[in-house]
């Protein structure tokens, strides 16, 4: 009797334990740390939310591990829409040079999710087969093969040589130079973050909201 109500405890504390646990964290971790509730009643959480929710998205798990610093988390997402709905670039130019940026830094995070956003805004599947040996195809235009070049240089530390430049040059304004090596740059620096607390891919359908291509 000791024992079978041992048990009907222990599995009481189990359920108890299991109900309290964060969004995403339930079956499995979703990263190094634990995220937080997508159903979150604070205040800053809420507004770390309340864009991705007025678009018609839902938190991924990225925004669910920057909710542990709402405010910061709250600043990185509004880059990352900025980029994503401000800027003028051609948004399959920003895609390309976003999922280049994910594949030099083995970033799958980024890599699940933007594989996906490129496709929807044009680019083929036999480019994205393609992108990593990009020199020797021929599937890349040279307005594309100049950014592909320029971006490689960008993540490799920023040392941009001359006639790298010069070739950009020739296909994109200053405007444009600005607003693709910000998102390079800060792609980069996502790639870093979602690496270093292991940032697990969503693989229940959330996926980030796609804006108009």
């Amino acid at each position: 009797m000791k024992i079978r109500n041992r048990l009907i405890l222990s599995a009481a504390l189990a359920a108890l334990l299991s109900s309290s646990v964060p969004l995403g964290a339930q079956d499995a971790p979703i990263a190094r740390i634990p995220g937080v509730s997508d159903s979150s009643t604070d205040p800053a959480i809420v507004a770390l939310f309340a864009d991705i929710r007025a678009r018609g998205g839902k938190p991924l798990n990225l925004q669910l591990i920057t909710g542990n610093a709402p405010k910061i988390g709250k600043a990185m997402l509004g880059l990352a829409y900025s980029l994503r709905f401000d800027a003028t670039t051609p948004r399959l130019t920003r895609e390309l040079a976003i999922l280049r940026t994910a594949q030099m830094m083995n970033a799958p995070y980024e890599l699940g999710q933007h594989t996906k956003l490129a496709l929807a805004c044009g680019l083929t599947p036999a480019q994205i087969d393609a992108l990593k040996n990009w020199r020797s195809s021929s599937l890349f235009d040279e307005r594309q093969r100049a950014l592909l070049a320029y971006v490689e240089a960008v993540v490799r530390g920023g040392n941009v040589d001359d006639a790298t430049f010069a070739t950009l040059q020739r296909f994109y304004d200053p405007h444009a130079i600005t607003e693709l090596t910000i998102t390079t740059s800060s792609y980069v620096s996502t790639a870093l973050f979602t690496k270093a607390l292991r940032i697990a891919p969503e693989d229940d359908g959330r996926t980030s909201v796609q804006g108009t291509c």
